[in-house]
């Protein structure tokens, strides 16, 4: 291994060896498991000489390349995110055993419970969710905890630091370094473990759709919280409607709006709800109690995809797929989405899919599957359908 290795972080604290995770496709083989951000804040840590026994949190770590670092003990890594999470615990399993405790890993749902002396972010995509986050992080600081946070200029969300400032207490942001910058916060501790500070976390968040007739609750990191996206929306307009004791996948299921219309329109579906995002699958889990309570025949799935599905499984899968790995845009979650359902269908298994007409994906489910067919289509989005063979 050498330091041209386009996979090897080099920084004060050591060389790791880092790979993303779903492996970038061959087009996109020069993206990295970090960034400037990271590199940024590992230097700045390293020259506040850290001890070894600081309980750390590191929240929203893309790969691992925070968690992988430090040396901090104990060390908690929360992420959102099934895909980082993945990637962060098999970067850990490449690593040296160094003698030290674990790192932790922790969904997006789960807090530590002791005091911290240190947390360390990587700004997140979803306002929403670092709002939450602060919100969460309060009864966890002291006055002495240090708050630091890091992420790309071109990404920086606009309102971060006011967030900071209004949630935690006094905020600066550094200069920029290869077009990264850090925000570091004074926490303003009023009263024993943060009581006394004013406001809670609005998140979930809720909205009433009228038809179907759903009350639909939000966690924070969700897309479209005031409202169904609008390639949902026009997909509510033309589900399909299969037979009673089908197996079907909702996958990508955000808050569950397709599979909560598919189950009330037929409650004796067995629906499974997928999505790679904790707050996602805790959203449609909680949304289906609400608005669905005699439905028990429900299963839930945090995961990269169908990859803990059988083959030949499934009678229908519906997906309104992404086209971003957080800061990454392309298609490679959908096409590998697509490969999942043609795996897990079984003969005669049929994928419906909603997107925007200019991503061309007719073309990839023609390939894969011998056949697509358009169900209906406007300017913007497109419904199409292919069966298996």
């Amino acid at each position: 291994m050498n330091s041209n290795d386009d996979n090897l972080l080099q920084s004060p604290f050591g060389s790791r060896h880092l790979l993303r995770y779903p492996l970038p496709a061959r087009a996109q083989q020069s993206l990295r498991a970090w960034d400037a951000a990271d590199e940024y804040l590992l230097r700045w840590l390293h020259e506040q000489d850290l001890q070894a026994c600081t309980p750390t949190l590191v929240l929203n770590d893309q790969f691992g390349a925070l968690t992988c670092s430090l040396p901090c003990r104990p060390l908690w890594s929360q992420s959102d995110s099934w895909l980082a999470q993945h990637a962060c615990q098999r970067n850990l399993q490449q690593l040296p055993d160094n003698g030290l405790e674990q790192p932790q890993l922790l969904d997006s749902l789960q807090w530590p419970t002791s005091p911290l002396q240190l947390v360390v972010i990587r700004l997140p995509k979803q306002l929403a969710l670092l709002e939450h986050q602060l919100y969460c992080l309060r009864p966890l600081l002291a006055a002495t905890t240090r708050v630091v946070a890091a992420g790309m200029v071109k990404h920086w969300p606009a309102s971060a630091q006011q967030l900071f400032e209004q949630i935690l207490g006094p905020s600066h942001t550094s200069l920029a370094w290869k077009k990264a910058r850090l925000l570091h916060c004074t926490p303003q501790v009023s009263g024993s473990q943060g009581q006394g500070w004013p406001g809670q976390s609005p998140y979930p968040d809720h909205y009433q759709l009228p038809q179907p007739p759903l009350r639909l609750g939000n966690h924070a990191n969700l897309f479209s919280r005031s409202g169904p996206d609008i390639g949902s929306r026009f997909f509510l307009q033309h589900l399909p409607r299969p037979d009673a004791g089908a197996e079907v996948i909702d996958l990508g299921c955000g808050n569950g709006i397709l599979g909560l219309a598919m189950l009330q329109a037929n409650p004796q579906l067995h629906m499974h709800f997928v999505d790679e995002s904790h707050m996602a699958v805790a959203s449609a889990r909680d949304n289906l109690a609400h608005n669905l309570p005699a439905v028990t025949d429900a299963h839930w799935h945090v995961d990269d995809g169908l990859r803990s599905f059988a083959d030949n499984s499934a009678d229908l899968v519906v997906n309104n797929p992404p086209f971003h790995q957080q800061a990454v845009v392309g298609d490679h979650l959908a096409r590998q989405m697509f490969r999942d359902a043609h795996r897990v269908l079984r003969p005669g298994g049929e994928l419906w899919v909603v997107a925007n007409r200019h991503l061309g994906y007719h073309l990839r489910l023609q390939t894969l599957f011998g056949n697509c067919t358009t169900v209906a289509g406007n300017s913007k989005f497109v419904i199409l359908r292919a069966a298996k063979a």
